[in-house]
């Protein structure tokens, strides 16, 4: 049993990350890794997004600081050009793809929830960035429905981030596999679902 100190030194080492989905045990070491290595490098407008979506009742559903960076890095090292977004709530996912794109660069994002991107929409905005980004408002499924039956758009995205339904990541899944490039990515968040993929059954 932990003693009232051990209590509050825990408390004192948890990380304060917004939408934490880190694998690691040690709530200190990963506060540490955000603080000597991803903080230090975050770019000003996603730091005022992270913090603006910090106060967002639903913040957990935004993607954390590393992860926004990790995709930064990776569309980068492809040369990511035309890519393609399920799910961006405030647009913290969004704004890391953005500035990692040339000026030319496209995003085609979509979310049923347009309120939750005009509150990132903004910085993005003021970042330069707005251009870049094509926002459509709906369920995603047949967006690609139709373009996959268009035929125009087989093969020819290099990069799409799904962080939406994950009860729909399949079928996401079964249609993307057509749209994106041969060489590209598919990236999908959170797919072992913060552990529950191996929980015990619930009891009715």
């Amino acid at each position: 049993m932990a003693t009232n100190g051990e209590s509050g030194q825990n408390q004192t080492h948890r990380h304060q990350e917004v939408g934490h989905k880190s694998l690691l045990q040690s709530d200190a070491l990963y506060q540490y890794i955000l603080e000597t290595s991803v903080y230090p490098r975050e770019p000003e407008s996603m730091k005022e997004l992270r913090e603006v979506t910090a106060k967002h009742p639903w913040n957990i559903m935004t993607t954390s600081a590393d992860e926004g960076q990790f995709l930064n890095m990776l569309l980068k090292l492809i040369n990511a050009k035309n890519t393609m977004e399920i799910g961006v709530y405030t647009g913290y996912s969004l704004l890391a793809t953005a500035l990692a794109l040339p000026d030319d660069g496209k995003i085609l994002a979509m979310d049923i929830n347009r309120e939750n991107y005009e509150l990132g929409l903004p910085i993005i905005e003021k970042a330069g960035l707005a251009h870049k980004i094509d926002f459509r408002e709906g369920p995603a499924l047949p967006v690609l429905d139709q373009m996959i039956e268009d035929g125009k758009f087989h093969g020819t995205y290099d990069f799409i981030f799904v962080d939406a339904d994950k009860d729909n990541y399949l079928n996401y899944h079964k249609r993307l596999i057509d749209l994106v490039k041969v060489g590209g990515v598919i990236g999908y968040d959170n797919t072992l679902w913060n552990g529950s993929v191996v929980a015990p059954p619930t009891l009715p």
